[in-house]
């Protein structure tokens, strides 16, 4: 006879992945491209953003911060997915309880650091006699360091609620990582557990409908400024501004909603790891190229530095 607490000692087992030799390297060679993408792009552009000088304002602040929660946000994952891939498929509670964790708060960080970010873009567009005395570098910190103590301390509670649930039975979780929906459906617990649902469900609405009202609102103000701007090329400047942080809301609070607006409805195991993967690879993997190759100050700093690398190289090839 099973013990209660057999998934708490043995694990969970990614049922998602796909259990062929061949069909698991054909998922791993393409994963591990953009995660080491990602990396390498995000380091970029925080390496970029740290060395020129014309960089260090607000804007940019942000988008390096970005970058660098999108770092870890990934790695919550996905070198577990290139493990489980080649490997076993199997992770602890207490390895799925930190998972979960540390992808949720870094995940709730960047949606509050958007929100802030299109305060940032508010008040540059809206308020720009007055953005320089009010948007100060004491004011961005004070802005990232709240999104980081909201991010991880929000999650907290729902871990420690699941920490506590007894789970036997099945330990096959229905996914390529661990999320609160999924396990918590392995919980012994059927009462306990649909209340659970229920709550995880009504937290993740109120963080993502008051971070997308905050946006909406913020560009509802930028639109109502740019629509009265009598040049067309002033027109196209102050919204090139915004276009970039539009892009990176709507690619990642597009594939988030639909895995965590849904209530009481679910996905064939076939949506939700398309959508868990929307969100949890695909939109980090286009950061990089939206905030580098959409932003003409970060290309310029960029081509800057790899010419710069290129002749140092070349003096180094002359002095052997």
């Amino acid at each position: 006879m099973e013990s209660p607490n057999q998934s708490a000692t043995q694990g969970f087992i990614f049922s998602a992945f796909p259990y062929s030799w061949g069909s698991s390297v054909t998922c791993f060679i393409p994963l591990l491209f953009i995660y080491t993408f990602i990396v390498i792009g995000n380091l970029v552009i925080i390496t970029v953003v740290q060395l020129n000088a014309p960089l260090h304002t607000p804007m940019y602040f942000f988008i390096g911060t970005l970058s660098f929660l999108e770092i870890w946000y990934t790695t919550a994952t996905i070198p577990k997915m290139l493990a489980s891939l080649l490997g076993e498929k199997t992770i602890s509670l207490n390895g799925c309880l930190l998972q979960m964790y540390f992808f949720h708060s870094t995940g709730i960080s960047e949606v509050c650091l958007l929100t802030a970010m299109a305060f940032d873009h508010y008040l540059a567009i809206c308020s720009p006699l007055h953005y320089p005395t009010i948007m100060t570098p004491r004011l961005c910190a004070q802005l990232t360091l709240g999104c980081c103590v909201c991010g991880f301390i929000t999650p907290l509670p729902e871990i420690a609620w699941i920490s506590t649930l007894p789970f036997c039975g099945s330990n096959r979780l229905e996914h390529i990582f661990c999320d609160f929906l999924p396990v918590l459906r392995l919980a012994c617990t059927d009462t306990q557990a649909i209340v659970m649902i229920q709550v995880v469900d009504t937290v993740h609405a109120v963080e993502i409908i008051t971070a997308v009202m905050l946006i909406f609102m913020s560009y509802v103000g930028i639109v109502a400024v740019i629509v009265r701007i009598r040049s067309a090329e002033g027109r196209r400047k102050a919204f090139s501004t915004c276009v970039s942080h539009i892009t990176v809301f709507l690619l990642f609070f597009g594939s988030v909603a639909l895995m965590y607006l849904r209530f009481s409805a679910t996905y064939s195991l076939f949506w939700d790891t398309a959508i868990a993967l929307a969100f949890a690879v695909l939109s980090p993997f286009f950061h990089p190229i939206i905030y580098s190759l959409r932003n003409k100050e970060m290309k310029e700093a960029i081509k800057k530095h790899l010419g710069q690398a290129k002749i140092f190289f070349h003096k180094t090839e002359d002095l052997k």
